[in-house]
C-alpha cells in the first residue's frame, strides 16, 4: 500500500471537505506534496489524525473555512491558483499577478493600466484639504471613495467588468497619491509609478525592483482578516470599490497591514545597531509586541519574508541601515521571539527607500486590492451571502 493518498482519499477518510483538508496543511497539521501535478498526503498522518479526531483550533482564534480557488497556504509560503507566489515574484509584475488571480490566465503583452482622467482628477481633488501628515493608507481610502463616485457602471458585477474596474481602480490608487517627483515615461508599470510616488530623494533605484517583488508577494494571502471582510461585503453584492474600501479599513489594524508601520517606527527609533537591545527591551517591558515577528500560520518561519529580505540585501549590499536591521534580528533571536514575518522586510524596504511614514501600509493596500477583487468575484458568483452566527454569552431575562 502506498504511503501517500490523494486529496480525495484523504478527505473521505477524515470525513471533511477539501477546503478543510488544505486548512489542516496551512496549520502544519498535515504534510502535502506534489506528485504528477496532484496533491498527495502522508497516509500515516491521515490515519493518526482520523484516530484522534479533528484538530482543535488554536486558543483565542475563530476559524472559518470558505471554499476558494484563489490562494492556498503552504508550510512557509502561499500559492496563487496552484503556483508558488515566491517563484512568480521573481519575474512577474503586479498587473500579471492580478490578471492571474482574477482569471486564472496569464497576461499577454504588457499593458498600461490607467484610470479615466475625470475620475483621477476627482480623486486628487478629494485630497485637497488633507493635512500633509495624513498617512498614505488613509489617503487611499479617500481616493477609492472618489473613484467610486466617478464610475457610473460600478455595479456591473460580471467577472470581465470587475476585472476592467480593477485595472482602473488600482491605477487610480497609485496615480492619485501626491508626489513631488517628475513623471518618468520609461516604465509605466504600477510598481514603477508607485515607486516614484513614495520613494525618497536618493533612494537606490535597485530598490524599485524590490518593490515590484513585494507587491507580487502581497497580492493575496487566502482568508486574512481584510480578505474575509472584503468577501463578506461582496457576498451582499457591494460594488468593487466598496469591497476595496472594506479591505483598506481592516488593513489599518496593527495586527494586520499596519504591522509594517510598527516595523518602520522600531527601525527609526533604533537608529544605530547598539540601540536595538534597549529599544526592543523597553517595548517588551511595556507589554508591547515587537512588530514583524510571529505569524498565525507560518509557525516555523515565513518564506515570503525570507525571500523579500534577501532581495533587499541584494539590492543595497553594505547599506549602513542594514546593520540596524541585523541588530534587531539578532536581538529577536536572543530573546527567543517568534520567527520573522514579511512585515519586517517590508518595513525595512520603506525605511531604506526614505518613504513617508506608513508607506508599507499603502504598498500592502495597493497590492492586496488584486486579491480582494479575486475573492469578490468568487462571492459574486455564489447565490447566497455569508452570514456568520454569534454564540450569545449575555444575560437572559
Amino acid at each position: 500500500m502506498s504511503e501517500w493518498m490523494s486529496a480525495e482519499q484523504a478527505a473521505l477518510r477524515l470525513g471533511v471537505k477539501a477546503a478543510t483538508l488544505y486548512a489542516y496543511v496551512s496549520r502544519g497539521t498535515l504534510t502535502r506534496r506534489k506528485a504528477d501535478g496532484r496533491s498527495v498526503f502522508n497516509r500515516a498522518e491521515i490515519e493518526e489524525l482520523a484516530g484522534r479526531g479533528r484538530p482543535r483550533r488554536q486558543a483565542g482564534t475563530t476559524e472559518l473555512v470558505i471554499e476558494s480557488a484563489v490562494t492556498m497556504l503552504g508550510a512557509d509560503r502561499h500559492y496563487y491558483r496552484g503556483r508558488d507566489a515566491v517563484g512568480l515574484a521573481a519575474t512577474w509584475r503586479l498587473e500579471q499577478t492580478a490578471t492571474w488571480l482574477w482569471t486564472g490566465a496569464e497576461a499577454g503583452a504588457p499593458e498600461v493600466w490607467e484610470t479615466a482622467p475625470d475620475a483621477l482628477a476627482a480623486a486628487r481633488e478629494a485630497q485637497r484639504g488633507l493635512s500633509p501628515d495624513v498617512l498614505p493608507l488613509e489617503r487611499l481610502q479617500v481616493i477609492v471613495t472618489a473613484l467610486a463616485v466617478a464610475d457610473p457602471v460600478r455595479y456591473n458585477l460580471e467577472p470581465a467588468a470587475v476585472a476592467q474596474t480593477g485595472k482602473g481602480l488600482m491605477a487610480g490608487m497609485v496615480d492619485a497619491l501626491p508626489s513631488e517627483a517628475s513623471p518618468d515615461g520609461r516604465d509605466r508599470g504600477l510598481h514603477a509609478r508607485l515607486w516614484r510616488k513614495l520613494s525618497g530623494a536618493g533612494a537606490g533605484e535597485r530598490l524599485a525592483d524590490v518593490l515590484r517583488f513585494a507587491l507580487v508577494l502581497l497580492a493575496d494571502h487566502e482568508l486574512a482578516a481584510s480578505t474575509l471582510a472584503a468577501r463578506v461585503a461582496a457576498s451582499v453584492r457591494a460594488d468593487p470599490y466598496a469591497v476595496v474600501t472594506t479591505g483598506l479599513g481592516t488593513t489599518s489594524g496593527a495586527l494586520h497591514g499596519g504591522a509594517s508601520l510598527g516595523v518602520e517606527s522600531l527601525l527609526a527609533e533604533v537608529g544605530e545597531p547598539g540601540r536595538a537591545a534597549q529599544a526592543m527591551g523597553e517595548r517588551l517591558r511595556r507589554g508591547e509586541r515587537i512588530a514583524g515577528f510571529g505569524h498565525m500560520v507560518y509557525r516555523a518561519g515565513d518564506g515570503r519574508g525570507d525571500a523579500l529580505l534577501e532581495r533587499v540585501r541584494q539590492a543595497v549590499p553594505g547599506h549602513p541601515r542594514l546593520a540596524v536591521a541585523d541588530a534587531v534580528l539578532d536581538e529577536a533571536r536572543r530573546r527567543a521571539l517568534p520567527a520573522m514575518n514579511i512585515d519586517f522586510p517590508l518595513g525595512l524596504l520603506t525605511h531604506l527607500a526614505g518613504m513617508p511614514r506608513g508607506a508599507g501600509e499603502a504598498i500592502f493596500g495597493v497590492a492586496r486590492t488584486a486579491g480582494w477583487l479575486a475573492h469578490a468575484m468568487e462571492e459574486y458568483a455564489k447565490p447566497t451571502r455569508l452570514r456568520l452566527r454569534a454564540a450569545y454569552t449575555g444575560p437572559l431575562e
